[in-house]
Order: C-alpha cells, then sequence, then structure tokens
C-alpha cells in the first residue's frame, strides 16, 4: 500500500512568476504528487508550517527552509533534489550545500551521471527521476522556408548562449539553417549581444522569453535543436526534445549524457565553435546520419513519459513507508 501524506511542501527558490527550469520542474511535480493523493504547497522557502515530508529543489538556496525543517522535525522525511548548479558546482566549493547534503535523507538526481559528483559515501541516498513532458497536440510541421534549428534557454554564462550563433557564421552560403532562440536575457549585457547579433546575423533570431507552450511548439518544429551548455543537471529542454520527436546537438556534458546516452552521435566539444558548425552542416545535408540520431532518441523516449515520473515518486515516497 502506497503511503499518503497529508502535506508535502515543496520549496523552489524561484518565485511565482518565473519561467526557470526549477519553477518548471516544481510545478510538474507538484502535480504528480497531487495525482499520487498527496496534498502538495509549493512555496519559496519553508515557515512554521507543519508538513509530513518537505522536498526542496537547490541545495544551496534552499539550505536555510531545509535546516528548519530538520530542526523542528528531525524525524520527518527531507528530500533534496539537485539541480545543475548543486552538482557541478556548489556542493564542491559551498559550505551550506555541503551541509543541505548532510540533512537529507534522499536525493533526487535528473539523470544517472549526476550520481557520480556527490561523495562516494553518499551515492546511496540519490534516486533519479527523469523529468517527464507532454509534447503539443496537434500536428508541428516545420517551416517550409529555412532549415529551423531551435536554441531554448535563459541567456546566462553556464548555458553558453551565443555558440550557435557563432557556428553559423562559419556556415558555406548556400545552408539554409536558421536559427531561432528562445529564452529571457538575464542580464542588460546579454540582452544587448542578442540585439544586436538577430540584427546583423540574417541566420539569427531572438525571440526572448515565451510562454512554454509557445516555446514547446517551436521546439516542435524545429529540425534539431542546439544545446551548448557548460553544465546541466539534467536539462529540461533535451527530455522535451526527445517528447517533441527533435533531434538534439548537444556539448558533450553529463548532463546531456545521462540523458542520451554515452554513445548518442550528435556530442561535439564543449565550445567548439567550428565543430558545432560541422556538426550543423551534417544535420542539415546527411540524411542517413540525422536519421540514425532521431532512432536514438526514440530509443530514449520512454524515459520522459510522464506515468514513468509519477511512478518513480510513488516509489521514492514509498521508501518512507516504514
Amino acid at each position: 500500500m502506497r503511503p499518503r501524506f497529508v502535506n508535502i511542501r515543496l520549496i523552489t527558490p524561484a518565485p511565482s512568476h518565473s519561467r526557470k527550469g526549477n519553477r518548471v520542474t516544481a510545478l510538474r511535480w507538484a502535480r504528480l504528487l497531487r495525482e499520487l493523493g498527496h496534498g502538495v504547497t509549493v512555496e519559496l522557502e519553508y515557515d512554521r508550517a507543519r508538513p509530513d515530508v518537505m522536498v526542496a529543489l537547490h541545495a544551496r538556496r534552499s539550505h536555510a527552509s531545509m535546516r528548519r525543517f530538520r530542526e523542528r522535525y528531525p524525524s520527518r522525511p527531507l528530500i533534496l533534489a539537485l539541480t545543475g548548479t548543486d552538482l557541478y558546482s556548489d556542493i564542491h566549493t559551498d559550505a551550506d550545500a555541503q551541509e543541505s547534503l548532510e540533512l537529507a535523507d534522499l536525493y533526487v538526481v535528473l539523470q544517472p551521471a549526476g550520481i557520480d559528483e556527490l561523495p562516494e559515501r553518499l551515492r546511496g541516498k540519490a534516486r533519479v527521476i527523469y523529468q517527464s513532458v507532454t509534447p503539443p497536440r496537434g500536428d508541428v510541421k516545420p517551416i517550409g522556408s529555412a532549415f529551423e534549428v531551435a536554441v531554448i534557454g535563459h541567456l546566462r554564462p553556464v548555458k553558453d548562449p551565443f555558440r550557435t550563433a557563432d557556428a553559423s557564421h562559419l556556415l558555406p552560403p548556400e545552408s539554409r539553417i536558421a536559427i531561432t532562440h528562445v529564452g529571457g536575457a538575464l542580464s542588460p549585457d546579454m540582452e544587448e549581444r542578442a540585439l544586436a547579433e538577430t540584427a546583423s546575423n540574417p541566420r539569427y533570431r531572438w525571440l526572448g522569453e515565451l510562454p512554454r507552450w509557445r516555446a514547446m511548439r517551436v521546439l516542435a518544429r524545429s529540425r534539431c535543436l542546439s544545446l551548448t551548455s557548460v553544465s546541466e543537471g539534467g536539462a529540461n529542454v533535451v527530455s522535451e526534445a526527445l517528447a517533441c520527436g527533435t533531434p538534439v546537438v548537444s556539448s558533450r556534458i553529463t548532463g546531456s549524457s545521462g540523458l542520451l546516452g554515452d554513445d548518442y552521435a550528435g556530442y561535439f566539444p564543449v565550445g567548439d565553435t567550428e565543430a558545432l558548425a560541422d556538426m550543423l552542416r551534417r544535420v542539415e545535408t546527411d540524411e542517413a546520419f540525422v536519421t540514425g540520431l532521431r532512432e536514438q532518441c526514440a530509443r530514449r523516449r520512454g524515459v520522459v513519459e510522464p506515468d514513468r515520473e509519477r511512478e518513480s515518486w510513488a516509489q521514492l515516497l514509498a521508501e518512507f513507508a516504514a
């Protein structure tokens, strides 16, 4: 019999108006947990409520909430969802993030390679829950006037957001590749550069931040997704691409290989503009190659099914039933 927790507090540092990945993840998890019969409240930080369980996203930024909860309820379940910033930065250097690891009973990571970033003595506390996606409804067809490549993600340094635009300058004149970039600029410098690139580069168009349903339709109609991040905990946009059937070209980072597999054929070295340009040109012109990418992505599509994510949460919470 599955346990029913009357009150689950889900703590995320992303505010209610945010379209960042942490907020998207928190709201999806809240919906799935309610479907399992639990009561869920999403908050920025823990106050004086009396939850049966806390789920906290982000080891460093949710540290104070985790500590208050643990001091008040030493024996109640505390689950820490580890972000990319946690795994590839904070837990190695930040004292608060490191204490959060000690406070938590279990961790959630978004792809299996993330477990390797944890101290070896703590890896047994990690559980993999792949992010699920429901693709857009209806038939979304590619635009006919160009070979559209999607870049989807907020403009911040860890995303290396202009790498695809840089690569487009190396494409031959006959290429029909056109880059559509969706994502909010998180600094004035990033916004200025995106606007300048749009004005000067006929292959590049920045749309800014869009509602998620519109961003998903851009992704679904595109011929491929270009992901250029320096690090990711498990990029939600890769899961979205798998659900949409859109092949992926990605920097070789564990946040992508944990989702796509080590043998995926669409990787290029981090920060390598020429290699990315070559990869994009191959996707455009080599039908056998892009068919192989689609087939590899199709084999991974099952990991992003909502039923799988819901069942993963049910199994995790069942560990506390005793």
